[in-house]
């Protein structure tokens, strides 16, 4: 690529832009099976409405008697966290790393989620930050086994740098990024959107991407995604795999 100066310039101001050190303490677990960070969209095109949409179908989500069953299918626990992006500046973390060792744990980390609210309105759509943004909290989290992001949004990207130039500058070895598409703009959906998450936002071993048909659907979507993710990490492969 011949602008690589340029993007290099743009992933050192976003570096800068993150305030690294205003972030939560990670929590210590060093036994975790999964560091599982999951990004919500608030970009202009999702609405108040939309966005409680997501924020609670989150939280009930990860309280289904299968994602819970799941959560606790091993004696090695998840490690939780959430953000939410937007523009080239504009993540917040909504859940810092917690560790869920228990359903109070669980019922603790979904009751922040559905309480919180959105930290901006008014920005685009900027992938390839909340995917580095992503990366330096994985970095700043949990010493687990495995590291997951689950990046949900209703568009492709418009502003800044994309995800595969996130990929090449920012530290994604070892980490799975999969995809929930909300399906939910006309002049998008899955004859675009779809295709552009296959392309561009899936990365690392096993990721795969959820769809959801509009955000009325979207529990259901990370229900099933939440559940996949969680039930694939089984102990008997945790051991054979061993540390990093």
């Amino acid at each position: 690529m011949e602008q690589h100066g340029e993007y290099r310039a743009l992933v050192i101001r976003t570096l800068t832009a993150l305030g690294l050190a205003a972030l939560a303490s990670p929590a210590q677990a060093e036994d975790c099976r999964l560091a599982l960070l999951l990004a919500l969209d608030i970009s202009v095109s999702v609405d108040q409405a939309e966005d409680a949409l997501q924020r609670q179908g989150l939280a009930a989500a990860m309280l289904a008697p299968e994602v819970q069953a799941a959560f606790f299918s091993s004696p090695a626990p998840v490690a939780l966290a959430v953000y939410e992006w937007s523009g080239r500046s504009t993540q917040h973390v909504v859940l810092p790393w917690k560790l869920i060792e228990n359903e109070g744990d669980l019922l603790a980390a979904a009751n922040r989620i559905s309480q919180s609210e959105r930290s901006d309105s008014g920005s685009a759509t900027a992938m390839g930050h909340a995917l580095a943004y992503g990366a330096t909290m994985l970095q700043d989290g949990p010493d687990c086994l495995f590291r997951t992001i689950d990046l949900s949004g209703d568009g492709a990207n418009n502003d800044g740098y994309g995800p595969k130039i996130a990929y090449k500058h920012f530290p994604f070895d070892d980490v799975t990024v999969n995809g929930l598409v909300i399906n939910a703009a006309d002049f998008e959906g899955e004859l675009f959107l779809v295709p552009f998450f296959q392309e561009n936002v899936l990365h690392g071993p096993g990721a795969f991407l959820e769809i959801a048909q509009g955000f009325e659907d979207f529990e259901r979507a990370m229900r099933r995604k939440l559940e996949r993710e969680l039930s694939g990490l089984q102990l008997g492969s945790l051991q054979e795999t061993g540390h990093r």
